[in-house]
């Protein structure tokens, strides 16, 4: 009897053996699979991103300031949307809304139920580049306070009509009382008269739903 169980023993040991070889070149291969499908459905989709010139997984957060008669447009930040919409439920509805916009509707035709959440995600992190004059401000430092107007669009700029989403910051005031509602001001860029229209579209509709707007507040 003992010979024949230490040859069961030996079968189980080397079933248990073949099962861990097997496992281990499965996973192996299964993850070999994934790593080059992922990088090619990665390449597949920049191209085609590329290609319909529609960049709609990142956030461009642009500050549009009026000086000297010109339109200054700056970068504040880019991120992507995940980074900025902290929920995939959030990111599904910023990305639907980009979709749906046109050159001649470039804001984000946002429902009313969403439009201070979706924006709230945007003021945080704008907030985050300017909170060292709100610590100067509490430190009873002199700052001088700006009130900007936050809100969000997917416009198509440029002869190739480029499509990104874009938070922009605009001073209350300008949509207010728009400083160019025929002419235009000088331009840094030829395409900028893009931005004319979309901050004229926002001056409108400024006047008609100003729940569509956060109003961010800077200290410098």
């Amino acid at each position: 009897m003992p010979p024949l169980l230490f040859a069961d023993a030996a079968d189980d040991a080397g079933e248990v053996l073949k099962r861990t070889v097997i496992t281990i070149v499965v996973a192996a291969v299964t993850s070999t699979i994934t790593f080059f499908a992922g990088r090619w459905y990665g390449r597949y989709r920049a191209g085609r991103q590329w290609h319909a010139k529609e960049f709609l997984d990142r956030i461009i957060v642009s500050l549009n300031i009026f000086a000297d008669g010109t339109l200054k447009i700056r970068t504040v930040l880019e991120r992507s949307l995940d980074e900025v919409f902290l929920n995939p439920l959030a990111v599904d509805k910023v990305w639907a809304a980009a979709k749906a916009t046109t050159r001649d509707s470039p804001l984000m035709p946002i429902a009313k139920e969403d439009r201070w959440f979706l924006l709230n995600f945007v003021l945080n992190a704008v907030a985050e580049h300017f909170v060292a004059g709100n610590i100067r401000q509490d430190a009873g430092q002199p700052v001088t306070v700006l009130r900007y107007a936050l809100f969000l669009t997917c416009e198509q700029v440029g002869e190739e009509r480029i499509r990104k989403v874009r938070a922009m910051l605009v001073r209350r005031e300008h949509l207010e009382e728009f400083p160019y509602p025929d002419a235009l001001p000088r331009l840094e860029n030829p395409w900028h008269d893009d931005r004319i229209k979309t901050l004229r579209k926002a001056a409108e509709a400024y006047k008609r739903e100003p729940d569509q707007f956060l109003t961010v507040e800077v200290c410098v």
